[in-house]
Formats: structure tokens, C-alpha cells, sequence
């Protein structure tokens, strides 16, 4: 299906939700967000503690929470509204239907989910057709209702591209067809093809070929015919409309990246690059537990500090002459600037080296998005115009360019440019009905929207202290509608604003909270995802122009949850000792708490994962086991505090870049001052503090540990990165940059050369078919840490679990210990 935006608006980490109970105040400024009011979460209405809370209980199977709705998204003629359920008992999600938005949810049959699932859509220029693929076939939807399906076959046609005649073309392997959709007729207008251009006769290699082709006629006569078959092959498949053109030749030695038919069909621009292997061949990770009883070899993915410099060439195909035209990149603004001249020295001198800094061109690539579906290359609806948005291998500059077809040139529209590195998501962009582009930009220091006048101006659609999400343009274009913190960083709502630049953001819902959005075919009405930080996601439904409150669909949450009186958070701006914003924390308290009371209470301080993530919301959230854990944490006494640290998605672009050649620093500040929160204001004792926390959450128990003995009594780490230069280099190159180019960040930020600082007690809890963070990563560590000689630390394997847990008993078995190392240390 067409990827939905309540799933570009959750991300990986399921983290968009929202419920408040009290109306929060606009918070567009640093100073009002520094003082941030504390909002407190609703309880839930039907809760009537029946059901016992139990460690059991919260590791289970997570069906017996409910099986909420996944992925919704609108039938194609907008009549229906559509999910994905997973399958009690199994990790099958079937799709559920609401037919005509009502009554209880009916599963699609199999033999229908043609007409209603789309891998990917486009509408015909003139509306007269809804285009799509389902499993690689196309299908047309005509506005009769009448369904036709113009291929069955397993070649996979994709890339799918409405016509300014009316027709449709799409591309299936490196071939690109246009096709007519009323008589099925398809026709190959281009194809690529990576060798050498043909020749009727190879040239002499070596002084003995020369002389052979020089005396014997024979040899000459057979080449003259050669020569003359393939001119006659040559000027039919020139002359002759009914046969498919000749294939554009590209160099053998590159591949394809993308490639994108103008709507006109008489350009075709493509990326090529140098072949890609995402990993080497000693990247392997041993599997103990296999079917036949022998060590299995799995592969995984290469190492940053493996990382070789990718660039993408774009190249202008002219299907009307056949030419084709190598872009350069020497038309955009920093294209050969040494943007790690001050990195580069500063390694080398410390190595006792010194460093000249020259312009060179930067490698290059088209842009690559964690949210967006629509790519990097874009035609608008007339063909006449094609953008493109590019980014610096080096992570430090992000273009906006359109081609000039005559001038065969790139034309830099925009460029952003960051000390730190560009934003991996908040790069959607796109062209209005009028010819103008729109694009997201963290010009200003947050995700906003602004639209852009080929003839050079630029206006800014919308601006203040919030992050703007999930863009989607309405048919008309006259409408941006997107989702947005504006009233309080831990609460989304729904807003448009006019393309045109001529009002401010219009809110939509007032749910007081993160509501993701599917924006109706019609454009006339809202399928939204809401949930509490206490109600897991449930569906709504609300006219774009209505000023009625949004509608529930779906009741999927089962009654043993809502009979648990699960602890309501409190959302705190807990003040920064090193910047002027908040660090907005979840609190938790026990039944009954009293900041007076003369026994100060122990507490735990949960660190999310991911890094770039945002926790701290009023919403539900993607870490539910240990939202739940943290229930059960107050129930034995504890405070718990959840943090979105520096570094932590929803808060713009100087919160996110803190960290900075510096992964593990600011992060612990602030891990620091949330410590001492808890200490002065609720009466913790400090010296009953414990940490823990998966993955990003793992590596900053670490730094926290070992860089502040003594802040926490005990720390659990899980699935930890230990050494950043073994993880990926999507992630780490922005932040850290390279190894070979920035080994003091590297060293600055990794756990395992500060490990002689820990004095407290540890537990490492790591799975060991983990193909994200590695088990080498514990394994390093663990070996350091007996070198080292230290005491109180002890590690817990999992032997057939990858980086998500996927067993109810190694998710018990893990909580189990991390609380008995809370109980055992913390009181």
C-alpha cells in the first residue's frame, strides 16, 4: 500500500500519540519553554484495577493488550476506511474494512486485496483514472468505479508516472513503458543498458589483427557485410515506430539508483553510481541456534569505520534525439568547499601532524529520507520542470535543484547547510499546480514549510519554535496539510496552511495531544490515529471543515488492560543547567506520593533508545512494556523519570546537533540535572538512583556510569553500542562523522574507553543475533572490563534474540533482572 502518514508520522519507534488533560499554553518561544507548564495524563475512565498487576503480565504476548489498528489509510474512492490488524496468535496482519467508515471491522478476503491495496498511486493528469500497483501488477480504477488490471506477470512493474497524453508509463527492470490504459497497448520508450555501445566490427586489437584485416579479403568482405547488417538493424529500429528504441548505453561499470520519465516523455533523468555492496565479506554474525544443531553464518551489514565514499551521477537522457548529458555538480553553492577542514586538523594535530586544507568536488548523492515515499526526483504534472534533492556524502549540505533541459545544468534552488549534519528526515518536498516548488527546511532552526518561485523568491509558509511533520499537498494545491507540535513540544495536532503564503497555520484537531493524519482522496476528510499516554492507538474521523469533535472507529484495546490502573504521567520541563531550554521529562509517581513524607524514595531514570526520538510526549508510547514496567516500578515504591535528552527528536535543530563530534556528553548533562530534579523537587534520594535504558538507551547507561560514578547506585544496558566505529555508517557518519577523518569523536563518545570510571553496579543484557548493534559490542566491553579488574557487574545473554526482542520469556527474563538489580541496590 501507499505509505501512510500516520506511519511516516510514528516512525520506526512508534512514538506519535497524544492526551492531555489540561489546555496547554502556546510555548513558541524559548523563555515560555523554559517554564513549560507540567501537563498530567488522564487515567483511564473504565479503569477499575480488577486486573493484577504482574511482571508476568507486562511481558507477555502483547496481544492480550489488544490488537490495535496499524497502517490505516482510505480506500481508493474514499468511501472506506482501511487497516492492518495483527492476527491473534501470529505476526500476520490481515486488512480490516470499515465499510463506508462505520460499523464493526470486516476482514478483506484475499481475492479483494487487489482493489484495495496499493504499493504505490498517482491520479492521471485530467482525473479521469486512479493508477496502481498491487504485488508489482498495474491497475487502473476509472471514475466509472470500473476496475481493470493491464499486467499479470512476476517481471514487477514499478515507478508508476502519469502522462501529459493521458497514458501511463511505469519502468520494470531498467526498461520504461508508457502504456494506454484503455486498450492495454504498452510500448518501450527507453531503456539502459550498462555496457559498451555496439559496433558491427571491433576494432584491431594488436599489430596481427591489423595486418590479417589488411591482406586477406575474405576477412575484409565479411566485415563489409557486418558493417552492412547492422546499419540496416540500425536505420529500421530509427525509422521504424513499431519497434522499441535503442537502449541508452551507460558505463558497464556503474548501476542504477533511480530513475524518473518526464510526464511529457521526451527526458529521462537517471542516477547512476559505482557498484553498492551493503556489506564486506568478513561482516558475518555466528547464530548458535539453528534448526539442524550447527553454528549458522549470517551476514550483516558493514561497519562505519569500513564506510568508502558514495557519490551518484546524474545524467539527462533525451528521448526525442537520443543524446544523452553527464550533470555536473559545479552549479551548486559548496559543491568542492573542505566542509571538515577544522575536524581534520584538529585529529591531525593531535597526531602531531598538520593539515592543507584545497577545494575538491564532494562526493554526492540524491537525498535519502527516513519518512518520505515519493524520492528525491521529481517531475511537476506538465513535464516542463524536474527537481532533485541532493545531500553531501559528507552530511553537511543538503540541494534543491531543478535542470535546465537546454542548458543541460543543474540550477541550485535551495541550499541548507549544517556545522552538524542535515536532518535524516524533514526533507519532503514537492511542486505546487502553479509551477512552484514547496520543500521542508530547518533554515531557521525547525522543521518548516516554505515554497519557492522559480524566478528566485522564497517565502516561508510556516515559523515559530515547533516542528513540522508529515507534509501532505492537497490535489488542488492550494493547502499544505501537516502535523505539528505547535501548542507543546509532547503534544501533535493536525494544521494546513495556504501554498500561497497568505494566512497562519489553521488547526484542525483539538485532541489535546500527537494525532497523525491520512488526508481523504476528496480532500475533505480526516482518518487520524490518536491515543493517551495510558490508550494505545485507536482510530477517528473527522470532516476537514468541521468544527465537530473527531469521531472514534476502532475500540481494539482489550478490557484486562483498561481494568489496570496503569500510573498516569506527569510531562515536566525540567530546567537545563546548560541551555535555555527544558529537558522534558516523564515523571512517574507512586500511589499516594508525598514530597513531604520523612522517607525519601528511591527512583529509576529510564533512557530511550534511538537517539533521535521523541519519548517525552503525551502520548502512547512505542516503549509500552516499559511504560508498563514503570507501573509496576511505582507500585514497589519507586519515582520513575523518562527524558528526551539533548539529542532527542520534536525540538529543531540545536537540541538535535548538541551531540554533536560528542555523543554521550551533553546527554549525561542532562541525565545529570533530571538526577537532580528528582533530588530537590520530589524528594528522592540521591543516593537511591538507578538508570537503564536499550540500545542508544544502553550506550548512555554506559556513559552515565562510567563518566558520573556515583549518579546512579545501578544501571542496566540493553543491547548496548559500546564503540561507535562498529555501527552503521547511516547513523553514526553524521553525527560522528568518519573514523579515518574524526577519530577523537569517536573515541570522545564511545564506552569503551571510558569503562576504568565504573564503581557501580552494571548489568549488560545483550542478545546475540543481533544484526543492528552487534554482540561483538558486549563482548569488546566485557573483555575490557575484566582487563580492567572491575567488580559488581554481570552480563545476561540471549541467544536467539535479535536487537527487538521477539520471546515473551527473554523479555520476563530481562525485566526480571533489571528489577531484582534495582531491588537489590536502590533500597
Amino acid at each position: 500500500m501507499v505509505k501512510s502518514r500516520l506511519v511516516m508520522a510514528i516512525g520506526a519507534a512508534l512514538f506519535v500519540a497524544s492526551c492531555a488533560s489540561t489546555s496547554p499554553q502556546n510555548t513558541n518561544t524559548a523563555d515560555t519553554k523554559k517554564n513549560a507548564p507540567t501537563l498530567q495524563a488522564n487515567s483511564l475512565a473504565s479503569a477499575q484495577g480488577t486486573a493484577e498487576l504482574t511482571m508476568e503480565q507486562i511481558m507477555a504476548d502483547p496481544d492480550w493488550m489488544g490488537r490495535f489498528p496499524e497502517q490505516a489509510f482510505w480506500s481508493m474512492d474514499g468511501e472506506d476506511i482501511l487497516f492492518y490488524q495483527k492476527r491473534e496468535g501470529s505476526d500476520i496482519r490481515d486488512l480490516m474494512m470499515l465499510e463506508n467508515g462505520v460499523g464493526e471491522p470486516q476482514k478483506v478476503a484475499v481475492e479483494n486485496l487487489h482493489q484495495y491495496v496499493a504499493d504505490e498511486q498517482v491520479h492521471a493528469a485530467d482525473d479521469s483514472f486512479l493508477a496502481y500497483t498491487f504485488e508489482g501488477n498495474i491497475f487502473v480504477r476509472f471514475n466509472d468505479g470500473s476496475l481493470r488490471q493491464l499486467t499479470r506477470d512476476d517481471a514487477r512493474q514499478h515507478n508508476l508516472q502519469p502522462m501529459t497524453n493521458g497514458q501511463l508509463s511505469y519502468q520494470q527492470g531498467n526498461n520504461f513503458f508508457v502504456i494506454d490504459v484503455n486498450s492495454g497497448l504498452s510500448r518501450q520508450v527507453a531503456s539502459l543498458a550498462f555496457k559498451e555501445k555496439p559496433k558491427a566490427n571491433e576494432e584491431p586489437k594488436d599489430y596481427l589483427a591489423r595486418e590479417e584485416q589488411a591482406l586477406i579479403q575474405f576477412v575484409q568482405k565479411e566485415r563489409k557485410a557486418a558493417e552492412e547488417r547492422f546499419e540496416k538493424r540500425s536505420k529500421l529500429q530509427k525509422e521504424n515506430a513499431t519497434l522499441a528504441p535503442e537502449p541508452f548505453y551507460l558505463p558497464e561499470d556503474k548501476e542504477l539508483v533511480s530513475a524518473s520519465l518526464s510526464p511529457k516523455g521526451d527526458f529521462l533523468l537517471v542516477a547512476i553510481t559505482d557498484p553498492q555492496s551493503w556489506r564486506d565479506e568478513g561482516d558475518i554474525m555466528p547464530n548458535y541456534i539453528s534448526e539442524d544443531g550447527r553454528v549458522k553464518s549470517e551476514n550483516v551489514r558493514r561497519r562505519v569505520a569500513d564506510a568508502k565514499p558514495v557519490e551518484h551521477q546524474l545524467v539527462l537522457l533525451n528521448l526525442t534525439n537520443g543524446s544523452q548529458s553527464t550533470l555536473t555538480y559545479n552549479t551548486l553553492p559548496g559543491w568542492n568547499e573542505d566542509v571538515l577542514a577544522e575536524v581534520k586538523r584538529e585529529n591531525l594535530e593531535a597526531e602531531g601532524e598538520s593539515y592543507t586544507s584545497e577545494e575538491k568536488p564532494r562526493p554526492i548523492t540524491l537525498m535519502s529520507d527516513w519518512g518520505w515515499d515519493n524520492g528525491a526526483i521529481q517531475w511537476n504534472a506538465q513535464g516542463t520542470e524536474v527537481a532533485v534533492m541532493l545531500e553531501a556524502w559528507d552530511n553537511k549540505d543538503r540541494w534543491l535543484a531543478t535542470v535546465d533541459t537546454s542548458g543541460k545544468k543543474l540550477v541550485s534552488q535551495d541550499r541548507l547547510h549544517d556545522e552538524a549534519w542535515i536532518n535524516y528526515t524533514h526533507n519532503e518536498f514537492g511542486w505546487l499546480n502553479d509551477g512552484e516548488l514547496w520543500f521542508m527546511s530547518e533554515a531557521d532552526g525547525y522543521s518548516q514549510l516554505y515554497a519557492k518561485s522559480i524566478d528566485g523568491s522564497t517565502r516561508q509558509l510556516t515559523k515559530g519554535h515547533y516542528v513540522v511533520e508529515s507534509a501532505d499537498l492537497n490535489r488542488s494545491g492550494d493547502y499544505l496539510y501537516f502535523q505539528a507540535n505547535i501548542e507543546h513540544p509532547g503534544i501533535y495536532e493536525v494544521y494546513r496552511v495556504k501554498t500561497d503564503g497568505s494566512g497562519e497555520p489553521e488547526a484542525l484537531t483539538d485532541l489535546d495531544g500527537m494525532t497523525a493524519f491520512e488526508l481523504s482522496p476528496e480532500d475533505d476528510e480526516l482518518l487520524l490515529t490518536h491515543s493517551t499516554p495510558l490508550m494505545p492507538p485507536e482510530l477517528y474521523h473527522k470532516a476537514v471543515n468541521s468544527s465537530e469533535t473527531a469521531k472514534r472507529l476502532t475500540h481494539t484495546v482489550s478490557e484486562k488492560f483498561l481494568s489496570i490502573d496503569w500510573t498516569a504521567p506527569e510531562l515536566v520541563g525540567i530546567e537545563s543547567s546548560h541551555v535555555n531550554e527544558p529537558i522534558y521529562t516523564r515523571i512517574y509517581k507512586p500511589e499516594g506520593f508525598d514530597e513531604n513524607r520523612a522517607e525519601e524514595y528511591p527512583a529509576v531514570v529510564f533512557i530511550h533508545g534511538a537517539g533521535y526520538l521523541q519519548n517525552a510526549h503525551m502520548g502512547w508510547s512505542g516503549y509500552f512494556r516499559e511504560f508498563m514496567f514503570h507501573s509496576l516500578l511505582n507500585k514497589n515504591g519507586y519515582v520513575v523519570a523518562d527524558l528526551d535528552y539533548r539529542g532527542s527528536k520534536g525540538y529543531g535543530r540545536d537540541w538535535r546537533t548538541a551531540i554533536y563530534r560528542q555523543m554521550g556528553t551533553p546527554e549525561v548533562e542532562d541525565l545529570v540535572d533530571v538526577a537532580g530534579y528528582l533530588e530537590s523537587d520530589l524528594n528522592v534520594d540521591g543516593d537511591k538512583l538507578g538508570t537503564y535504558g536499550g540500545s542508544y538507551g544502553g550506550f548512555l547507561t554506559f556513559m552515565a556510569l562510567f563518566k558520573e560514578p556515583g549518579l546512579f547506585e545501578a544501571g542496566s544496558a540493553l543491547r548496548p553500542v559500546t564503540d561507535w566505529a562498529h555501527y552503521n555508517t547511516g547513523y553514526t557518519s553524521n553525527i560522528l562523522n568518519l573514523p579515518q577523518d574524526d577519530a577523537i569523536a569517536y573515541r570522545r563518545s564511545s564506552p569503551i574507553y571510558f569503562a576504568d570510571g565504573l564503581e557501580d553496579a552494571l548489568l549488560i543484557n545483550s542478545p546475540m543475533i543481533d544484526d543492528n548493534v552487534f554482540f561483538q559490542d558486549s563482548v569488546r566491553l566485557v573483555q575490557r572490563l575484566i582487563e580492567l579488574k572491575k567488580e559488581d557487574w554481570e552480563t545476561a545473554i540471549y541467544p536467539v534474540e535479535p536487537h527487538g526482542f521477539r520471546q515473551p520469556e527473554s523479555w520476563l527474563n530481562e525485566y526480571r533482572r533489571i528489577f531484582k538489580l534495582f531491588e537489590e541496590n536502590l533500597k
